[in-house]
C-alpha cells in the first residue's frame, strides 16, 4: 500500500488568537501533524464590492490527503469567517524524515 500524500493547507484568521485555537482543535482530533500561525499579514481582497483590507494570521496546516477534507470541514465549522480561505496545495516533495513523520502523525 502507498503511503499517503501530503499536503498543504492554506488559511487565514482575523487574529493570533483564532489561528491558534483552530490549530489547538485540528491537532487534537489528528486532522494536521503541524500547523504554523504567521501574523502579520497584510491581506486585500474584494468583499462585498469593494476593496478591503485586513490585518490577518495564516496558518500553514500540514495534513495527508485522507485527512485534508475531514481538515477543511473542521475549520469551515469553527471560523470565524463567513467565507474563511481554505486551499489545498499537494506537497510534490519534501524531505523524507519530515513526511514520514507527517504521515505517522496524522495516522495518529
Amino acid at each position: 500500500m502507498a503511503a499517503p500524500a501530503v499536503v498543504l493547507l492554506l488559511c487565514t484568521t482575523p487574529t493570533p488568537a483564532a489561528a491558534r485555537r483552530l490549530a489547538r482543535g485540528l491537532l487534537a482530533r489528528r486532522l494536521a501533524a503541524c500547523v504554523s500561525c504567521l501574523p502579520g499579514a497584510d491581506s486585500r481582497y474584494w468583499w462585498n464590492g469593494r476593496i478591503e483590507r485586513a490585518r490577518e494570521t495564516v496558518m500553514l496546516i500540514k495534513t495527508t490527503r485522507p485527512r485534508v477534507g475531514a481538515a477543511m470541514r473542521d475549520l469551515a465549522k469553527h471560523h470565524p469567517y463567513t467565507v474563511p480561505e481554505l486551499i489545498a496545495v499537494p506537497i510534490v516533495r519534501g524531505g523524507r524524515p519530515y513526511l514520514r513523520w507527517l504521515r505517522e502523525t496524522c495516522r495518529g
